[in-house]
């Protein structure tokens, strides 16, 4: 090594420091791919895309390739910077070799490298493949047999080893949609969002209770049955006999328009197209009733309890709702449950659904326990109150308009006096 020109062994070092810094920065760079966007350049038949996605396939390989040739790298240039120290300072030239190679290291190997690959990881890891693929197979048997004894050594610890799943959960997908909101537009976004809250809500959620369902019943005379359905703004419409826990099933609309001037059709006439009811038990989540009305391929259903009870009616477009938002530029416009006043002030049907309340002003009531606002609001006094009682609900000005013996039949909301400030939680 005396042989060696000074100059020559500080080109051999500084080769060295340059190599450690490739491998510590191809290792943060890999680590840090974004692995479902490797994966969708892998499949456009990426090059670099796919020598990455196969050598992370296998990290423990990886990982035991860059630090054996991270290692070896460091320790060489720790010799030659060792004899360089000691031919330009002597004996003392091992300690200031030291404290010169650490920072050298530190800064130009370490820091510098893996800051640049974790900031640009496609623009750092990519082109190392190059090299860490054809390293990989040439090294194969001395890294098999690091992971060996790596293995070895899990064992005898009492280490379970295993892989890393690149699975989300819908908790960490919707991070991931959150994450997302300068690459997809804000109404998408939504979309997404509430697909993901779809397993979080069930049809006793979103259903017509059974109090409001309009539907034909056959009791009634025929020529009622012809105005009915001639001025329904519904085109399926459940049919019962006296009341609806007699349902007999459901018609289509277009499927009775022969009838609207037929002068000899009947009551048993009518029967004959009339679509058996399908029902769907409570607390049915709507993921999984979307599926459902896709298999069954059926728009809406009765919701029954335990007791065979029919509780409401859930529909098809009740559900799209949930994703894509009301179908209409005005909500308060299409809602029989929400009149607004003159002065911006709402008067709201007790019976409205606390969720259907929350989405319209924004607000956050609870949801875990009544669901209507009559129900809320009874819970919270523990009475039935009189006309003209304000409170506040959960920190929300209410004021009671008008009651029956049993219920809160209307209450007035003016905005205006809101002043509770919303969560501070992303949504």
């Amino acid at each position: 090594m005396d042989a060696i020109p000074i100059g020559m062994l500080f080109g051999i070092l500084i080769f060295l420091i340059l190599v450690s810094g490739f491998f510590s920065g191809s290792e943060t760079g890999l680590m840090s791919l974004n692995r479902y966007r490797l994966r969708h350049l892998a499949d456009q038949k990426n090059r670099a895309a796919i020598r990455a996605f196969n050598l992370l396939q296998k990290p423990d390989k990886l990982i035991g390739l860059i630090l054996l040739g991270n290692n070896f790298v460091n320790i060489l240039a720790s010799a030659i910077a060792t004899l360089i120290g000691i031919r330009l300072f002597g004996e003392a030239g091992v300690l200031i070799a030291t404290i010169i190679l650490t920072i050298v290291v530190l800064v130009f190997a370490e820091v510098t490298p893996k800051t640049l690959a974790a900031m640009h990881p496609e623009k750092f890891a990519l082109p190392a493949t190059l090299v860490l693929d054809p390293l990989l197979r040439l090294l194969y048997p001395l890294v098999w047999f690091v992971n060996l004894s790596s293995k070895v050594i899990f064992k005898i610890l009492g280490i379970r080893h295993g892989t890393a799943s690149d699975k989300l959960s819908s908790e960490e997908l919707r991070i991931v949609v959150n994450e997302a909101a300068t690459m997809i537009p804000k109404g998408h976004q939504k979309m997404l969002l509430s697909i993901l809250d779809l397993e979080k809500v069930t049809v006793d959620d979103i259903m017509i209770p059974r109090n409001e369902i309009i539907g034909i019943d056959l009791e009634d005379e025929w020529s009622d049955i012809i105005k009915q359905l001639a001025g329904s703004q519904h085109t399926r419409l459940p049919v019962f006999e006296g009341d609806i826990d007699h349902i007999v099933g459901i018609i289509h609309i277009r499927r009775a328009l022969r009838f609207f001037h037929a002068e000899d059709a009947t009551k048993d006439d009518f029967r004959k197209i009339i679509r058996e009811a399908y029902f769907v038990p409570t607390g049915t989540s709507l993921n999984t009733q979307l599926l459902n009305f896709q298999q069954v391929r059926r728009r809406n259903a009765m919701v029954v309890n335990e007791y065979g009870d029919i509780l409401g009616l859930v529909t098809l477009e009740d559900i799209l709702e949930e994703i894509v938002g009301e179908f209409t530029t005005d909500p308060s416009a299409s809602r029989k449950d929400i009149q607004t006043r003159e002065d911006g002030a709402y008067l709201v049907d007790g019976s409205i659904t606390v969720r259907d309340l929350n989405k319209f002003l924004n607000w956050h009531l609870p949801t875990e326990g009544p669901r209507t606002l009559n129900g809320l609001i009874i819970e919270y006094l523990e009475h039935i109150p009189e006309p003209g009682t304000s409170m506040m609900l959960n920190e929300y000005p209410i004021e009671i308009i008008q009651t029956s013996k049993n219920a809160v039949k209307t209450v007035l909301i003016d905005p205006k006096l809101d002043r509770k400030p919303p969560p501070d939680t992303e949504t």
